[in-house]
Protein backbone atom coordinates (compact mmCIF):
# COMPACT_ATOMS: atom_id res chain seq x y z
CA UNK A 1 0.00 0.00 0.00
CA UNK A 2 2.21 3.07 -1.17
CA UNK A 3 -0.55 4.77 -3.08
CA UNK A 4 -3.12 7.17 -1.25
CA UNK A 5 -5.85 9.28 -2.82
CA UNK A 6 -6.84 12.67 -2.17
CA UNK A 7 -9.89 14.14 -1.89
CA UNK A 8 -10.17 15.91 -4.88
CA UNK A 9 -9.53 12.73 -7.03
CA UNK A 10 -12.72 11.35 -5.12
CA UNK A 11 -14.37 14.99 -6.37
CA UNK A 12 -13.32 14.55 -9.35
CA UNK A 13 -14.72 11.07 -10.06
CA UNK A 14 -18.45 12.30 -9.03
CA UNK A 15 -18.20 16.36 -10.90
CA UNK A 16 -19.43 15.28 -14.09
CA UNK A 17 -18.94 19.04 -15.09
CA UNK A 18 -14.91 18.36 -14.77
CA UNK A 19 -14.85 16.67 -17.94
CA UNK A 20 -11.35 14.89 -18.69
CA UNK A 21 -10.65 14.88 -15.22
CA UNK A 22 -13.77 13.13 -14.22
CA UNK A 23 -12.94 10.61 -16.69
CA UNK A 24 -9.39 9.98 -15.43
CA UNK A 25 -10.78 10.51 -11.78
CA UNK A 26 -13.02 7.70 -12.61
CA UNK A 27 -9.92 5.71 -14.23
CA UNK A 28 -7.69 6.12 -11.47
CA UNK A 29 -9.88 5.17 -8.73
CA UNK A 30 -10.96 1.54 -10.82
CA UNK A 31 -7.37 1.02 -11.33
CA UNK A 32 -7.04 1.86 -7.18
CA UNK A 33 -9.67 -1.07 -6.94
CA UNK A 34 -9.22 -3.93 -9.44
CA UNK A 35 -5.29 -3.69 -8.11
CA UNK A 36 -6.13 -3.17 -4.17
CA UNK A 37 -3.01 -0.56 -4.39
CA UNK A 38 -4.07 1.92 -2.57
CA UNK A 39 -5.02 3.21 0.44
CA UNK A 40 -7.89 6.12 1.62
CA UNK A 41 -6.77 8.43 4.74
CA UNK A 42 -9.66 8.94 7.06
CA UNK A 43 -9.64 12.87 6.46
CA UNK A 44 -10.19 12.18 2.84
CA UNK A 45 -13.38 9.83 3.38
CA UNK A 46 -14.60 12.77 5.38
CA UNK A 47 -13.39 16.27 3.38
CA UNK A 48 -15.24 14.30 0.62
CA UNK A 49 -18.28 13.43 2.27
CA UNK A 50 -18.41 17.68 3.24
CA UNK A 51 -17.83 18.66 -0.40
CA UNK A 52 -20.38 16.07 -1.93
CA UNK A 53 -23.41 16.71 0.18
CA UNK A 54 -22.26 20.30 0.56
CA UNK A 55 -21.30 21.87 -2.85
CA UNK A 56 -22.57 19.29 -5.21
CA UNK A 57 -25.91 18.89 -2.94
CA UNK A 58 -26.05 14.55 -3.63
CA UNK A 59 -27.90 13.23 -0.84
CA UNK A 60 -25.87 11.93 2.30
CA UNK A 61 -26.58 8.06 1.24
CA UNK A 62 -25.59 7.99 -1.90
CA UNK A 63 -22.61 10.20 -0.93
CA UNK A 64 -22.15 7.24 1.86
CA UNK A 65 -22.84 4.18 -0.73
CA UNK A 66 -19.98 5.79 -2.84
CA UNK A 67 -17.53 5.67 -0.02
CA UNK A 68 -18.66 2.72 1.27
CA UNK A 69 -17.95 1.07 -1.82
CA UNK A 70 -14.48 2.43 -1.78
CA UNK A 71 -14.23 1.29 1.87
CA UNK A 72 -15.12 -2.73 1.20
CA UNK A 73 -11.81 -3.04 -0.94
CA UNK A 74 -9.29 -0.19 0.03
CA UNK A 75 -8.07 0.06 3.52
CA UNK A 76 -9.17 3.18 5.67
CA UNK A 77 -6.38 4.92 8.14
CA UNK A 78 -7.09 7.90 10.41
CA UNK A 79 -4.82 10.62 11.68
CA UNK A 80 -3.34 10.06 15.34
CA UNK A 81 -1.33 11.84 18.23
CA UNK A 82 1.89 11.56 16.23
CA UNK A 83 0.44 13.21 12.86
CA UNK A 84 -0.93 16.34 14.92
CA UNK A 85 2.15 16.60 16.57
CA UNK A 86 4.21 16.82 12.76
CA UNK A 87 1.36 18.80 11.40
CA UNK A 88 1.69 21.57 14.00
CA UNK A 89 5.00 21.72 14.38
CA UNK A 90 7.58 22.96 12.35
CA UNK A 91 8.21 19.91 9.72
CA UNK A 92 4.99 20.70 7.63
CA UNK A 93 7.08 23.05 5.09
CA UNK A 94 4.61 25.67 4.20
CA UNK A 95 1.25 23.40 4.45
CA UNK A 96 -1.99 24.43 5.50
CA UNK A 97 -2.50 22.72 8.72
CA UNK A 98 -5.42 20.44 7.19
CA UNK A 99 -2.84 19.32 4.33
CA UNK A 100 -0.04 19.02 6.74
CA UNK A 101 -2.34 15.87 9.02
CA UNK A 102 -2.65 14.23 5.82
CA UNK A 103 0.52 14.36 4.87
CA UNK A 104 1.81 13.54 8.16
CA UNK A 105 -1.07 10.32 8.25
CA UNK A 106 0.50 9.10 4.98
CA UNK A 107 3.90 9.44 5.83
CA UNK A 108 3.76 7.55 9.35
CA UNK A 109 1.62 5.05 7.57
CA UNK A 110 4.33 4.39 4.91
CA UNK A 111 2.76 5.99 1.04
CA UNK A 112 5.24 6.54 -0.87
CA UNK A 113 2.67 8.90 -3.44
CA UNK A 114 -0.30 11.17 -2.61
CA UNK A 115 -2.27 11.83 -6.02
CA UNK A 116 -3.29 14.92 -5.41
CA UNK A 117 -3.20 18.35 -7.39
CA UNK A 118 -3.07 20.35 -4.01
CA UNK A 119 0.65 19.94 -3.92
CA UNK A 120 3.80 21.04 -6.14
CA UNK A 121 3.60 18.37 -8.52
CA UNK A 122 6.88 16.14 -7.88
CA UNK A 123 7.12 17.64 -4.20
CA UNK A 124 8.83 15.02 -1.72
CA UNK A 125 8.35 15.59 1.79
CA UNK A 126 9.86 13.01 4.24
CA UNK A 127 8.92 9.88 2.77
CA UNK A 128 5.61 11.21 0.81
CA UNK A 129 6.37 12.07 -3.11
CA UNK A 130 2.99 14.27 -4.36
CA UNK A 131 1.83 13.29 -7.85
CA UNK A 132 -0.54 14.97 -9.70
CA UNK A 133 -1.92 12.36 -11.73
CA UNK A 134 -3.78 15.01 -13.95
CA UNK A 135 -0.66 15.83 -15.57
CA UNK A 136 -0.22 14.51 -19.12
CA UNK A 137 3.45 13.99 -18.15
CA UNK A 138 2.77 11.94 -15.00
CA UNK A 139 1.09 9.06 -16.91
CA UNK A 140 4.18 6.93 -16.74
CA UNK A 141 4.86 7.28 -13.24
CA UNK A 142 0.91 6.18 -12.41
CA UNK A 143 0.92 3.82 -14.94
CA UNK A 144 4.16 2.17 -12.74
CA UNK A 145 2.32 2.74 -9.10
CA UNK A 146 -1.19 2.25 -10.06
CA UNK A 147 -0.51 -0.78 -13.21
CA UNK A 148 -4.26 -1.90 -15.01
CA UNK A 149 -4.97 -5.30 -13.94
Amino acid sequence: MTVALDTNVLVYAIDTAAGDRHVAAGALIKRALLGRQAILILQTLTEFYAVAIGKFRIPSRDAVLFLDELRMVLSVVAADERDFDRATKGDREGLSFWDAMLWATADRIGVRYLLTEDYQDGRRLGGVSFVDPFKRENERLLAEILPSP
